[in-house]
């Protein structure tokens, strides 16, 4: 082959390589683009990255509060025999992130109906576990919570609170369909029935929780205002006669208000809160830490006022307020009864239960056991609450672009034919 030959070959293959170039470059830059019309694209393009952003955050925030308090568990639970590594739990955490985020991830693209469809099957499994778990459960610190065996030892009612808020939203929303349903009183019955089961274990913080989830999603399907009143009544009654007749209540309530090993615990609690000042002693600093019962779950929230500073524990409660916020915003122009009601009963879980613990932690509340939600320790609560994020971001899911349309919005009568 000649010189010129050569030179005319690579002279057409030099086009042909810069437009192959320039299509790779292309399939790059439209993949996950508006254009793109894969489902993980759509995926993409319909999550609330802002609310996943705000979630993530939370979660990192855990991360580094584990860290600081796991080697307060590790000198407790270890011994001269036994020596546990101070950064075992926050190890073990991280595994549970690893899990979790994945799992929260996947739960998010399910559409809304398989979404709902998931919750409600693993409400029904996990109100069959709670009924095993008198049975074949295992005893931790005097609770019988916990169901499996070695490293599959789950806590179904942590799996129950988010999928239960599910399956609440969507038995009320069948009233729309059917006014003569008595959707009330079955969800009165269900709800007694798994505040049976969870104060037999005993688990009066959860109990309380469960309660206020019922209470959120019905007072936003609708209630009447006497009904409210009524079931605040009620409501105000069972503390009391748990009070009179619950000795884990009657237990809780004295030692909180007259003094006791727990009060001694909350006090304890709120000394290293506010210990730290405004900027706190720094990471792995902090003293009164190694005098908390449970630093690394009940009261991280301490360990973090201590270590971090009054000003970390007011941005951490900022961003759960910002969470909550950030989730009725996107209610605002949603027309789908069970989406509302679904969306009420899950941030009603994940805001009440942070309101709890740091209630707990500001000796505001006697001692609940309930973790601070995505930052305290815990494999289960961690998984749980993935789970429940996964569903908050599945139903909070929409087309950005659809509703602004002028065509969308015009269609029904433009679609009309006139008679």
């Amino acid at each position: 082959m000649s010189a010129s030959d050569q030179s005319t070959g690579l002279d057409n293959a030099q086009p042909e390589l810069a437009g192959g170039l320039k299509k790779k470059r292309f399939q790059l830059q439209s993949r996950l683009g508006r254009s793109d019309r894969s489902p993980l694209a759509i995926w993409f393009w319909e999550l609330d990255r802002v609310l996943l952003g705000l979630i993530l955050t939370l979660i990192a925030i855990g991360l580094i509060a584990v860290a600081a308090a796991s080697p307060v568990t590790a000198l407790k639970l270890g011994s001269d025999a036994v020596k546990i590594d101070p950064l075992y739990y926050f190890y073990r955490q991280l595994g549970w992130v690893i899990a979790g985020i994945p799992l929260m991830l996947v739960v998010s693209m399910l559409p809304k109906e398989q979404a709902r469809r998931f919750a409600i099957l693993g409400a029904v499994a996990a109100v069959i576990l709670l009924f095993l778990v008198p049975v074949f459960g295992k005893t931790v610190n005097g609770a019988q919570r916990w169901i499996g065996y070695g490293f599959a030892t789950i806590q179904p009612g942590e799996f129950l609170k988010p999928l239960y808020a599910v399956a609440l939203a969507w038995l009320l929303s069948l009233r729309v369909k059917d006014p003569a349903l008595p959707v009330i009183s079955l969800s009165i019955v269900l709800t007694g029935v798994i505040a049976v089961l969870l104060l037999m274990q005993p688990n009066l913080g959860e109990t309380i929780l469960i309660c206020g989830i019922w209470f959120a999603v019905m007072t936003v399907s609708g209630l009447s205002a006497r009904l409210i009143a009524a079931v605040g009544v009620g409501g105000i009654g069972g503390l009391v006669g748990a009070y009179f007749f619950y000795p884990v209540a009657t237990q809780r309530i004295n030692a909180w208000l007259f003094g006791g090993e727990e009060f001694d615990q909350v006090m304890l609690a709120h000394k290293a809160l506010t210990g730290g000042g405004l900027l706190g002693t720094g990471p792995g600093l902090g003293t009164a830490k190694f005098k908390l019962p449970e630093a690394h779950t009940d009261y991280i929230f301490s360990v973090i006022g201590e270590e971090f500073g009054l000003l970390a524990c007011m941005a951490i409660a900022l961003v759960y307020l910002a969470i909550i916020v950030r989730v009725f915003l996107r209610l605002l122009d949603e027309e789908d009864n069970f989406i509302i009601l679904a969306v009420t009963g899950l941030t009603a879980q994940l805001g009440g239960q942070a309101l709890i613990n740091m209630a707990v932690n500001l000796q505001l509340f006697p001692s609940k056991g309930m973790t601070l939600p995505l930052v305290s320790y815990g494999g289960s609560s961690l998984l749980a609450l993935c789970i429940g994020i996964g569903l908050l971001l599945a139903f909070t899911r929409r087309n950005p672009y659809l509703d602004r349309s002028q065509y969308v919005s015009a269609w029904p009568e433009q679609g009309r034919i006139a008679v």
